[in-house]
């Protein structure tokens, strides 16, 4: 590799990460070079834009992978020790927490985009199945939002007497119902249509109304309602 130039330092201005941002728009920086400004120092081997990379192709280039990892995760990709690790998933919370933030300042729901929208940054990281529910009032706008049931990789037990018990505590007029398929797949189940099911005509004798319910996917979102299930 003779004639290369692995030490960021040696490059010109215009190519360091640092100097870029600084420079130019955030904007104009690829993945790889933010990461390096995460990441800080490489190693002997490879600078930390050879590590970013590596962080990258470890979560098949897709930052939503990477905002799951762990610090053990990330540890395991050579290069990246517990520092490294802990700075990359403090990235991932604050990305958590900023998409949270936007769901919350739109507390009205109109549709199942936007419901899927406030129910992504609660629910699309997790590595195991959660089931929320969304509390609303009679102009459909949120009162409260709750993760009612935490379980495992592939399923999550959920009782609707607690979902009810909470919508009256709230007086919540109508509810939608969102839970995430950790394998990425966002069609539903057996389960999850018998579940639907049970909350739809339940709902019906208490006057609490499911609006919808939300299967949250990797790259995608399925929607009772707009298929014409809860009809």
């Amino acid at each position: 590799m003779e004639g290369r130039k692995r030490r960021i330092r040696d490059w010109s201005t215009d190519d360091r990460p640092r100097d870029k941002l600084y420079t130019e728009k955030p904007t104009d920086l690829s993945n790889a070079e933010l990461l390096a400004l995460l990441i800080g120092p490489g190693n002997a081997r490879c600078n930390s834009i050879e590590l970013a990379n590596h962080v990258l192709d470890s979560c098949g280039g897709r930052l939503i992978d990477l905002c799951k990892c762990s610090v053990e995760d990330l540890m395991r990709i050579p290069g990246i020790g517990y520092a490294k690790a802990c700075t990359l998933v403090a990235y991932g919370e604050l990305n958590r927490r900023h998409q949270s933030e936007k769901a919350a300042i739109r507390p009205l729901i109109k549709n199942s985009k936007e419901a899927a929208a406030f129910l992504r940054p609660y629910l699309e990281h997790l590595q195991y199945e959660a089931f929320g529910v969304i509390f609303l009032n009679t102009g459909g706008r949120i009162i409260d939002f709750e993760i009612v049931s935490e379980g495992g990789i592939t399923s999550t037990t959920v009782d609707p007497r607690r979902i009810f018990q909470a919508a009256l505590e709230r007086h919540a007029v109508s509810i939608i119902a969102g839970h995430n398929h950790p394998s990425g797949s966002h069609l539903p189940r057996k389960e999850d249509e018998t579940l639907t099911a049970k909350l739809k005509y339940g709902g019906k004798y208490l006057d609490v109304k499911l609006m919808d319910h939300i299967i949250i996917g990797q790259d995608g979102y399925f929607s009772f309602s707009d298929e014409g299930l809860l009809s």
